[in-house]
């Protein structure tokens, strides 16, 4: 099969590309792969690229910034999707143009304004594959609409979580789509395991509010209160960072938590550390929780929708505590800083545990779908023949009418705001 990835800027950092990537590289061992990269701002992708995949851009903004054409806003993307001031008049056509013209038999769309493209431009012969990485109940009700009128011509929805998966198939209703989960993978690491005795906290990801860096400084004080020889280490850039440093200093932790900055890969940070930690509100999976556990780290974690509870056992490779809950996630982390034992042997199944995540067992998943699809595709068949009930209909409808209730309430605040203006 050739498979195209349609991804929003290569060339940046995040959880997406990064998953992008991986399965690529993954996939590029038995089919023809590409990445088609909406955006372009800089020479070369931040993260390493299998050379066996290719990468092309449609829109270079070292070139195109002043582009009439972008200048123009978008007409396909959808304006309540998060990135919509980035589309214009000139993503839409270097999309559509890119969509028409695709040689591939299966396309993935990799974001929910991405995957309207797809369902509303690709060809009927290709195999349309929209993967959602953040969670339907995340989205705003004004996209939630224009996703439940585009996302019917798909042919497979991915999400990953199962949590995920059912509140779009109970939701959403989508007559002769495939829902199903799919969960990021981690690269199968190459240095050796954490032994567990390093006296090192381990935090990584976008410093910004939903992480609640904050309350993981704030629960590591107990921590450095009773063991001070203990450091905690986040890794990362973001709007936070100049808050979490002067919280740093109001606490007196500066012998205890460092902002590290940046990291890739991981890998080498992760082995340093004994526990892993994530503090976040909201997480729709949790790939530093499972790059944290690949390298033989217990994790705490707050058990948040939707990810951490599906990724750790709690008590057995890590622990979930409530969200928001500082007491609580003190006293988790100081349970494994007190007991050596316990905590090389949570480790030991983290290790095993999140083998699940691999590279093998996700792409041959993924290979499962993208290969159904095109049979079906090809038999001129529906890739999942519909099966909801009368009840299952109504419940969706009620969701969809109550989504276009908001939107309309929040279409006529923004009115109201402008004239007031």
């Amino acid at each position: 099969m050739k498979i195209s990835f349609l991804l929003h800027n290569a060339y940046g950092i995040g959880g997406t590309i990064t998953t992008t990537f991986n399965l690529a590289q993954a996939l590029a061992e038995r089919h023809e792969v590409e990445i088609v990269s909406v955006l372009r701002h800089r020479g070369r992708p931040n993260l390493a690229l299998d050379p066996r995949v290719s990468l092309r851009p449609l829109v270079d903004l070292r070139r195109d910034k002043e582009h009439p054409s972008h200048l123009r806003p978008a007409r396909v993307f959808p304006r309540a999707e998060y990135r919509y001031e980035q589309y214009s008049e000139l993503t839409d056509e270097r999309i559509g143009e890119c969509l028409a013209t695709t040689d591939a038999d299966v396309v993935i769309g990799t974001r929910p304004g991405l995957n309207v493209h797809l369902a509303l431009q690709a060809p009927r012969h290709v195999v349309r594959v929209g993967q959602e990485h953040l969670t339907l109940d995340n989205h705003p009700p004004r996209l939630r609409t224009a996703l439940r009128r585009a996302y019917r011509r798909l042919d497979v929805l991915t999400t990953v979580t199962e949590a995920d998966a059912a509140a779009y198939r109970r939701k959403m209703r989508l007559p002769g789509v495939r829902v199903a989960a799919l969960p990021n993978s981690v690269p199968d690491p190459v240095l050796p395991a954490s032994e567990g005795t390093a006296k090192v906290v381990v935090a990584a990801g976008r410093l910004v509010p939903v992480k609640r860096y904050d309350l993981l400084v704030e629960a590591f004080a107990v921590v450095a209160a009773e063991h001070p020889d203990w450091q905690l280490r986040i890794y990362g850039k973001g709007e936070e960072h100049d808050r979490l440093r002067a919280l740093i200093a109001e606490l007196r932790l500066w012998n205890n938590v460092f902002l590290m900055g940046p990291a890739a890969p991981m890998e080498a940070e992760w082995v340093k550390g004994s526990i892993g930690a994530a503090a976040s509100n909201f997480e729709p999976f949790g790939m530093t929780i499972v790059e944290a556990m690949r390298c033989g780290l217990p994790v705490v974690s707050t058990d948040c929708p939707y990810g951490p509870g599906e990724i750790i056992e709690d008590g057995v490779d890590g622990r979930l505590v409530p969200v928001s809950d500082r007491e609580a996630l003190g006293a988790a982390l100081l349970e494994l800083v007190r007991d050596d034992e316990l905590r090389r042997r949570m480790g030991r199944a983290a290790l095993e545990n999140a083998r699940r995540f691999a590279p093998e067992p996700v792409v041959g998943q993924a290979e499962r779908l993208f290969t159904e699809a095109v049979s079906a595709r090809r038999a001129g068949r529906p890739v999942a023949p519909e099966r909801a009930r009368v009840g299952r209909v109504l419940i969706s409808q009620g969701f969809a009418a109550r989504d276009a209730a908001f939107g309309a309430a929040g279409s006529a605040l923004r009115i109201v705001r402008r004239q007031q203006g």
